[in-house]
């Protein structure tokens, strides 16, 4: 009677252009009125990638404050769900306006190469 051991699945890797938690986080710091509109908008993606059967553990990115991200659960729901694409081509837009009124070029610029070196070798 053997047992089989418990594995976790290998992690899976992505891709992200720019680091949106680091602009997220600067956002905080600077209107914490906008947590009030981000979190509920993660808190839904989240519950729609457990109802797709969507596991963040399964992330795999180089950098430790890559794990858990978002960036993989939207992507894996734009695959997933032609609901999810919907409202994501309506949300996003607004999101990335309101977020970039908050930050500076510059510091977009320094989220993009952060995600580039985040990515690893």
């Amino acid at each position: 009677m053997g047992t089989k051991s418990a594995r976790m699945p290998e992690a899976e890797a992505f891709a992200c252009n720019t680091c949106t938690w680091r602009l997220v986080k600067l956002c905080y710091d600077r209107a914490p009125w906008f947590r009030l509109v981000r979190e509920p908008l993660a808190l839904g993606m989240r519950a729609w990638a457990w109802r797709h059967g969507i596991d963040p553990r399964q992330a795999s990115r180089g950098h430790l404050d890559c794990r858990g991200c978002m960036r993989y659960l939207k992507d894996q729901l734009k695959a997933r769900s032609w609901a999810f694409r919907w409202m994501n081509d309506r949300i996003d837009p607004v999101f990335n306006r309101l977020r970039d009124t908050m930050v500076s070029e510059d510091e977009i610029e320094e989220a993009r190469v952060f995600a580039r070196q985040a990515a690893g070798p």
